[in-house]
């Protein structure tokens, strides 16, 4: 099985259902995540779905406690926000004129750098 997303790392994104619906942030991280013979797309999202973790002191963490840390969510529970037209969009792929591949906003139709 072949898992294929049009986000990466750094694209700021909007979080389009769920507990944190309507708040935007930077994707810090893309993960795969394997449950029995599945496997899923999951993003972790800068600034949203906050978990405590309660942690022993080691030599990383010099005091122990509770940290608050972002969790994982779906990778379709996010939207794409163009840096252009600042709205929440599709991404689609664009053949450009030397033969390579571009992302693009199905809005304002214009190249996505990055």
């Amino acid at each position: 099985m072949n898992l294929k997303t049009h986000l990466k790392k750094g694209d700021n994104v909007e979080v389009i259902s769920g507990n944190y619906k309507g708040k935007k942030g930077r994707i810090l991280k893309v993960l795969k995540v394997k449950k029995g013979k599945h496997t899923y797309l999951k993003v972790i999202v800068e600034g949203v779905n906050f978990v405590k973790r309660h942690t022993r002191p080691t030599q990383q963490i010099p005091q122990g406690g509770i940290v608050q840390k972002e969790s994982p969510i779906d990778i379709s529970n996010v939207m794409f926000i163009c840096p252009r037209c600042s709205k929440p969009t599709k991404i689609g792929i664009k053949f450009l004129s030397d033969g390579t591949k571009a992302r693009m906003c199905k809005k304002c139709k214009e190249i996505i750098e990055g």
